[in-house]
């Protein structure tokens, strides 16, 4: 940020006065503005994290990160973002804290979580960003997710009763009431279909790198506002089920439905993006505040970037495409739109400072310093550690010295020759002998 130190940033996540609530509403605000002339808007959720190592972070424990692909130790968060085919941007975001740390209240005190934050899963975070969308009036008419929250009841319930059409993804063993009193399984429905030929369409949706094909079938359910929409990889059959409602009065097309479904993954760029040219999921903070304040200025900075390039690409020229597979090149491909890295680099370089070789050098001098400082509370840690192995050895070995002596004095005791006892003359042990 071109400070010379990190005091002022520090000052602003942990103690500054100022509402990142509020905040994030403004950031909402905009992006919703600027992209509300779409013709397809779409609140796209889902979560992403970062990697944090030990417990004095808030939010932080071992559980599945998306960011990873696997099982890590780090803080996750839910998403929303307001996609549209011509740009889209992070718009919404909570902080996934688990029960454990909600619990204890000493703990709760030290990573500075206020009494205002109750445990929730996933999905009823989500229920909390689109209720705050709702309340701002910034809701897209449409919400796509994962099936995380495609299971969710009370996500689906909320989107009902606020008309708000979705698609969403779902497990292949969700029910849905095909006839009345019947449920069947999503993965079964089709198969069990009397006419599950015709029930395949091709259809393409644009992508970065040209259609995208898939083949679609939607089912009806008992509901004239529910579907089964369901999409099978051409090359694989590989299948993925999707639960759909269109509120009354919007047409019942399966072409709305596809590009529903298919914008859902720009969420998954702006994770790529804020991570990549933004340092989304880089945060140094511990407390439960200064990670959703970094959340929302990082949020901020790409919904600035986002609609910039959303902008530029309404005035952009056609681009030079193949029309078949044979097609040579042609000499002059033009240029593609500004993106949003494209933009981030020329905003850098509109405010580009060039700092003198002190700056340089106090940068360095705060740096080593502060290893300096960490170097000496790790070779402290080491010593205490050190000692306390050092006090548990001793401990085991004064047990094993006195195991080795009890062992030693059995062995002499039971290697003594026994006196032979007294017997009559039958044999039998003499008893209460009287000498």
């Amino acid at each position: 940020m071109g400070d010379a130190t990190p005091d002022r940033t520090q000052r602003l996540l942990n103690h500054a006065v100022w509402d990142h609530d509020a905040a994030q509403g403004v950031v909402r605000g905009f992006v919703a503005e600027q992209l509300r002339g779409q013709p397809l808007r779409v609140a796209a959720l889902d979560e992403s994290g970062q990697g944090k190592s030990g417990s004095a972070t808030a939010g932080a424990q071992r559980q599945y990160m998306g960011c990873a692909g696997r099982i890590a130790h780090g803080v996750n968060a839910v998403y929303c973002s307001y996609a549209t085919p011509g740009g889209h941007a992070l718009v919404g975001a909570r902080i996934y804290v688990p029960a454990d740390q909600l619990d204890d209240h000493e703990r709760r005190v030290a990573l500075g979580i206020g009494d205002d934050v109750e445990f929730q899963t996933k999905p009823e975070l989500a229920v909390d960003i689109c209720r705050d969308m709702v309340a701002d009036a910034t809701m897209p008419p449409w919400a796509a997710g994962d099936e995380v929250y495609g299971r969710s009841g009370d996500l689906r319930a909320f989107l009902e009763d606020h008309d708000v059409g979705y698609v969403l993804r779902v497990g292949c063993a969700f029910h849905a009431e095909l006839a009345p009193g019947v449920k069947i399984r999503a993965d079964q429905a089709v198969t069990q279909h009397p006419a599950e030929q015709a029930l395949w369409q091709v259809r393409g949706v644009p992508g970065s790198k040209g259609q995208r094909l898939y083949a679609w079938a939607w089912i009806a359910t008992t509901s004239p506002r529910h579907f089964l929409p369901i999409r099978k990889h051409l090359a694989s059959g590989q299948l993925a089920h999707h639960y759909s409602y269109l509120p009354p009065g919007r047409p019942v097309i399966l072409a709305t439905m596809i590009h529903v479904a298919c914008l859902r993954w720009p969420v998954e760029e702006d994770f790529d993006f804020g991570t990549d040219c933004y340092g989304l999921d880089q945060s140094q903070p511990r407390l439960y505040t200064a990670l959703a304040r970094h959340i929302v200025l990082t949020m901020a900075v790409l919904a600035v970037c986002a609609v910039t390039a959303a902008q530029a690409k309404t005035t952009a020229p056609p681009p030079v495409l193949p029309t078949s597979g044979d097609q040579p090149p042609p000499d002059d491909m033009g240029l593609i739109t500004f993106t949003v890295n494209e933009i981030k680099r020329l905003f850098l370089l509109l405010n580009h400072q060039t700092h003198d070789i002190a700056h340089h050098l106090r940068w360095s001098g705060w740096r080593r310093r502060h290893q300096a400082r960490a170097r000496w509370f790790h070779h402290r840690a080491r010593l205490r550690r050190n000692a306390i192995t050092a006090r548990s050895l001793s401990a085991a070995a004064v047990l094993d010295r006195n195991s080795a002596l009890l062992t030693c004095n059995e062995q002499i005791l039971s290697s003594r020759p026994r006196s032979p006892r007294p017997r009559g003359c039958a044999g039998a042990p003499i008893r209460n002998a009287v000498c």
